[in-house]
């Protein structure tokens, strides 16, 4: 198992779903834990404690990543909790609404790939610093197989998704150098709240493992998979890896 004893993570969007999911293995494999929630308090506190009661240490900042100066005030308070921060994950992220181009709000589009793409990006300027004075440091961005496609019907998101590989891509380059990783993880559908609402819009489907039988592997992701890509990812054993994108979806579904 991969084995992260001594270092400590922030993950962006950590309280439930994907997110959720990335904390507890980091913390399962040793790392403590900065949780970063937007609205649902109740949800990162408990996770919080789930994280202090496997024996690490694990803090909650309420902050909404498109912001910058929420991000600079999070990045300070976490920082000074937990110490050096060698493991960022940008997993914060919002939904499209579904429309043609041609009938989306721009304050949709706007604030979808600002809390994406900025987001990403802001995290990244703010942490990345510090993790040059570390043996090792990882950014790990949370993706999306939308980038594959790029249908219809959700440019907001594509648009968010694309951008925050950008800034990966380039982050990656440029920090090569300083012993630093940066890579993409990419998922299809997983089981969260956020797939359960999509597949109630887009496919009338009310339960979700209903969708297990015609899924690869005959069940549909779930946020421990793409946990496990994360940890491979900053564990030493990819420790001759950057620069990369993983999709995570069973293959192409």
């Amino acid at each position: 198992m991969t084995d992260l004893s001594g270092r400590t993570a922030l993950v962006t969007g950590g309280g439930r779903g994907i997110g959720a999911g990335i904390v507890r293995g980091l913390a399962q494999a040793g790392a403590d834990v900065a949780i970063n929630y937007t609205r649902d308090s109740a949800a990162a506190d408990a996770l919080a404690e789930e994280v202090r009661g496997l024996g690490r240490r694990a803090e909650t900042y309420q902050a909404d990543v498109s912001n910058y100066e929420y991000c600079e005030q999070m990045v300070e308070s976490a920082l000074g909790d937990l110490g050096p921060i060698g493991i960022l994950v940008n997993n914060a992220g919002i939904a499209s609404r579904g429309n043609a181009i041609a009938d989306t709000d721009p304050a949709e589009m706007e604030r979808v790939v600002a809390t994406h793409a900025f987001g990403s990006f802001y995290m990244s300027q703010l942490l990345v610093p510090q993790m040059r004075d570390l043996d090792r440091g990882d950014v790990v961005m949370i993706s999306s197989g939308a980038t594959a496609s790029l249908s219809g019907r959700g440019a907001p998101y594509n648009m968010g998704k694309t951008a925050m590989e950008a800034v990966a891509f380039s982050l990656a380059k440029e920090e090569r150098a300083n012993g630093i990783h940066v890579n993409i993880v990419a998922p299809g559908l997983v089981e969260t709240e956020m797939g359960k609402r999509l597949v109630r819009a887009t496919r009338g489907v009310e339960d979700i493992r209903e969708l297990d039988a015609s899924s690869p592997f005959e069940r549909v992701c779930q946020p421990e998979d793409i946990a496990n890509a994360v940890l491979y990812f900053v564990g030493p054993e990819s420790s001759y890896v950057t620069n990369q994108r993983l999709y995570v979806n069973g293959g192409g579904f």
